[in-house]
């Protein structure tokens, strides 16, 4: 089976990726499980910027067909903060501080006042460059004060007002019908198949 490389070590976003994409022919693999050691700038002033520098790196020092993403938070009440900073909100270390200070920037701000969406952009690379790149989006709103306990990151103040619970209280599989990494592994799928 063809290997295809994730570029990030970061253990959730390895597990949601095996589950998006548990159906396609390919061998999903981490850095880690094939010994490459390597960090990537991300300087980019937006998350396509940000997938392409890693699924071009990632894919020149492996030699495999390689994904890499990047995807964060933008609050409207924020002018679309945390946006490619969503990883090092605040300058904080664990995902608990990082909502702790999202939540102190909303403090006063009404629900109406509190659309975000997260955003999700991967791209898909092989050692000779660039192959292209897919979107995902999901709306929803910043809540008030975290709740559940699934996936990481900003998922437990993600509030979908349709299902009147936060990313963080649904099961993974009902999560991956609805998330902005979901709806672009969506699109990666098709590229994929494109591109075999």
């Amino acid at each position: 089976m063809t290997r295809l490389l994730l570029a990030s070590n970061n253990r959730g976003k390895a597990a949601e990726y095996r589950r998006l994409l548990a159906d396609i022919p390919y061998e999903l693999v981490t850095p880690s499980g094939v010994g490459l050691d390597l960090s990537v700038a991300e300087s980019g002033q937006t998350f396509e910027e940000n997938a392409i520098l890693k699924a071009n790196a990632f894919a020149a020092a492996s030699g495999l067909l390689t994904i890499a993403d990047d995807s964060g938070l933008e609050v409207d009440a924020l002018g679309g903060e945390p946006g490619v900073l969503s990883a090092r909100y605040g300058h904080k270390g664990s995902d608990r501080e990082r909502n702790e200070h999202l939540l102190s920037r909303l403090k006063g701000v009404p629900m109406e006042k509190r659309q975000a969406r997260f955003r999700c952009v991967i791209a898909l690379a092989s050692p000779e460059g660039l192959i292209g790149t897919v979107e995902g989006k999901c709306q929803g709103f910043i809540a008030f004060e975290p709740e559940g306990e699934h996936g990481f990151g900003y998922d437990p103040v993600f509030y979908l007002p349709g299902l009147k619970k936060t990313m963080a209280e649904l099961p993974p599989e009902e999560k991956n019908l609805l998330s902005h990494r979901a709806r672009a592994a969506a699109k990666l799928k098709v590229l994929l198949k494109r591109n075999k």
